[in-house]
């Protein structure tokens, strides 16, 4: 036996033993993500406006060190909390089931401020009638609702905090004393004597808790908060700020929660969707393609576990734990359909070596040498789109770069290495004497390049309407990842009335509420409106069906701040994607039409995949720019696939003109073409009607954005080049 192939087939078995040591137990190897298990995912952003430079350089860090403290309270498992851009902190909470509570612990933070309450009527007559004056701003007391209006900037914060503590005053009402340090000692004694006469609101996390009348200086740095309060809220109180007050607000901008239920359908259905389409696939492979195919498998299954022995590796590689999300396992089965792609190159090539007359070993060595260069240029180009998602992409859109990553890097691997492998240790046994194929389709000559015209027209209609449609719906085309506001998600024991459900959302002030009941599952309500603060809407839905178990599926909650950094990282990753596409393929092809072209074809695909989402009343949401991206590196594959084959075409012909070439490339390569793309939409199909309605975006838009991949890379990217060619050569 060759030792080359000894080499081989010993590599082959390393990484198997390698992937299966680090894949299994998968319960102690992989982790699965919020969206799978159940848990909250948490943006904060640490409001530093009102501080002083000094103040600002340490204010994220102790904020975290506040919240951490919080969580730890709670007795969160492997809570992950992490400092994001300059002031954000992102909290990930796995398995926690009582929202509101984590909730009530977590964004009580005890942020504690003391403002001076106006005493100008005038204004505050003015800020009642909605023009609040410049500098101040409208409270209303807990203690008994009145209105006050104060000064806007602190005089002093619970930075200066030295100690808090329950006690009781008139009436045995529970209080919080207050005692500040030497520093704060000097400024609550200046600020109570420059201000003899007016009241001192005391507020904690923005609600004004008392405003007493400052009477006389306090030179003994020693104040108290009272209000309605229970003694174990004086408790809770006094703790919250003991354990160190914060510098600045924080504001909750982002909130995804999801519940142990929905988590557990979501991989019931995302596992179900992946089966069905890779029995799908293996079936066709091994159909179509006999024993190749059936080789084509083995290698698939391997793929399958190159992924999982990948993801239990990262904690070893990287440092950082492997973890499983729901677009993670849709990455995991696009993976797997995608890989289709590189056996089929190969096999498409053995077939042409033996149709020339080639021995079978000739013709597997041959093919898998002219296949190396289109399968590697195909999948770097996707890889360059993952990485973007990884880099701009956050929580479970992270999972999905990450399987994908790992996913076309196994796919290569097992494409170009083990198939090879069990092939030529097939043929060193004697055991194949021959590779016999199915095929479908015959040698075609149609004259693509010809009606260029008519399919340009074409496409500018079909993008056109859709950008129409995009447009007219404004701010009604996003969803709430770029849009802002809420989304929650609920349960019910037996399908309550949709009409009852818009007037509890009326009696809220949310008449602009959008309600929807799945027809596939009329227990389900999903309801999405503006920014609603604490249970207001599960607390109506609970009165207006009383007796009705009512379950929280999934909240979802963005604000304006998270949305539009949302939307900026969302449109940064796209056009990142495309240069780094655009740049790569120019450098491999030594010609900038080429890649150009490319790219048009990508921008092209995603816009028709854009308009189909505005046309049919589906939202763009983060999901659907990781589809985007998707559509982008995987059109690419078809195009350069052509690039490739005119490349080798135009060494061998060398009188053809690039019409000619440009033709006779495309008809040679059609059967893989319409083969990869085939089997690639059988996944995609799968999970849109099995993978439920969180994968249901993301299928959709990967389904039409793939199908356009099929028909750009024909009609549009491959007659721009020559177009393009025959402009430069007519220049004077």
């Amino acid at each position: 036996m060759d030792r080359k192939l000894i080499y081989r087939i010993l590599l082959v078995v390393a990484v198997i033993g390698l992937c299966l040591y680090f894949a299994f137990p998968l319960d102690r190897r992989i982790n699965l993500g919020l969206d799978l298990k159940g848990g909250m995912h948490l943006l904060f952003r640490i409001d530093t406006s009102g501080l002083s430079d000094d103040a600002k350089a340490d204010a994220v860090e102790r904020a975290k060190e506040n919240i951490r403290e919080a969580i730890d309270r709670l007795g969160v498992r492997e809570p992950i909390i992490q400092k994001q851009g300059t002031d954000g902190l992102v909290v990930q909470l796995p398995g926690i089931t009582d929202r509101q509570g984590v909730l009530d612990v977590i964004t009580t933070v005890g942020y504690l401020e003391f403002k001076i309450v106006s005493d100008d009527s005038q204004k505050l007559q003015e800020a009642l009638a909605g023009n609040v004056p410049e500098g101040y701003e409208l409270k209303q007391s807990q203690e008994n609702k009145e209105p006050l209006l104060l000064e806007k900037k602190s005089v002093l914060t619970g930075e200066s905090l030295k100690s808090a503590n329950i006690d009781f005053g008139e009436y045995s009402q529970p209080r919080v004393d207050l005692e500040f340090n030497s520093e704060g000692t000097k400024k609550f004694a200046e600020i109570t004597r420059n201000n003899i006469g007016k009241r001192l609101a005391i507020l904690l996390d923005g609600k004004v808790q008392s405003a007493p009348v400052i009477r006389e200086e306090i030179p003994s740095g020693k104040a108290n908060i009272t209000g309605r309060f229970t003694q174990e809220q004086a408790q809770a109180l006094s703790l919250i700020l003991r354990r160190g007050a914060l510098p600045a607000p924080v504001v909750l901008e982002e909130e995804r929660t999801v519940g142990p239920s929905l988590g557990q359908d979501s991989i019931n259905k995302g596992i179900f969707a992946s089966v069905i389409g890779g029995i799908l696939i293996f079936v066709f492979m091994a159909v179509y393609y006999l024993l190749a195919g059936v080789i084509a498998d083995i290698a698939l299954s391997l793929n399958l576990l190159i992924i999982l022995g990948g993801l239990g590796m990262l904690p070893l590689l990287f440092g950082v734990s492997a973890t499983l999300t729901l677009p993670g396992i849709a990455g995991i089965a696009l993976s797997l359909g995608m890989a289709v792609d590189a056996n089929v190159l190969i096999n498409e090539r053995i077939r042409e070596e033996l149709n020339t007359g080639k021995t079978l070993r000739n013709a597997v060595s041959n093919g898998y040498s002219r296949a190396f260069s289109a399968i590697f240029d195909s999948n770097l180009t996707t890889l360059i789109a993952a990485f973007l998602l990884l880099g701009f992409g956050t929580g479970p859109i992270k999972g999905f770069a990450v399987t994908l990553i790992i996913g076309l890097i196994a796919s290569m691997f097992t494409a170009i290495v083990v198939t090879r492998v069990i092939l030529e240790v097939l043929l060193e046994l004697g055991v194949v004497k021959s590779l016999p194929m199915l095929r479908f389709f015959k040698e075609t000559h149609l004259d693509f390049i010809g009606r260029r015209k008519i399919f340009y027209a074409v496409s500018i209609v079909v993008i056109t309407v859709g950008l129409i449609v995009f447009f007219e719906k404004g701010r009604q085309a996003y969803g709430i990842d770029f849009a802002g506001g809420q989304l929650q998600e609920y349960s019910f024991k037996n399908a309550p009335s949709i009409d009852t459900v818009r007037e509890a959302m009326k009696e809220l002030n949310l008449a602009d509420a959008s309600i929807q009941q799945f027809k596939e599952n009329p227990r389900v309500v999903l309801i999405k409106t503006g920014l609603v603060e604490g249970e207001v809407i599960t607390d109506k839905l609970k009165e207006k069906f009383p007796g009705e178990v009512i379950e929280v599926l999934k909240v979802e909650k963005v604000g304006p701040v998270a949305g539009q950094n949302l939307k900026v990282k969302a449109r940064n990753a796209i056009i990142w994607s495309l240069v780094g596409i655009l740049i790569y393929v120019a450098f491999r092809f030594k010609h900038f039409n080429f890649a150009a072209a490319g790219v048009i074809a990508l921008i092209h695909d995603v816009l028709v995949a854009l308009g189909a989402l505005a046309i049919t009343g589906r939202s763009i949401d983060l999901l659907s720019v990781t589809a985007f991206l998707t559509i982008a590196g995987y059109s690419i594959n078809d195009t350069i696939v052509i690039y490739d084959r005119v490349r080798e075409n135009s060494r061998l012909q060398r009188r053809m003109g690039l019409k000619e070439l440009i033709n006779l490339s495309v008809n040679q390569t059609l059967s893989r073409t319409i083969l990869t793309s085939g089997v690639t939409l059988m996944m995609v199909a799968s999970i849109l009607v099995y993978g439920g309605e969180v994968l249901s975006n993301f299928a959709f838009t990967l389904l039409v954005g793939f199908i356009s991949g099929v028909y750009s890379t024909v009609y549009i990217a491959s007659p721009l080049v020559l177009a393009w060619e025959r402009r430069k050569k007519n220049r004077p």
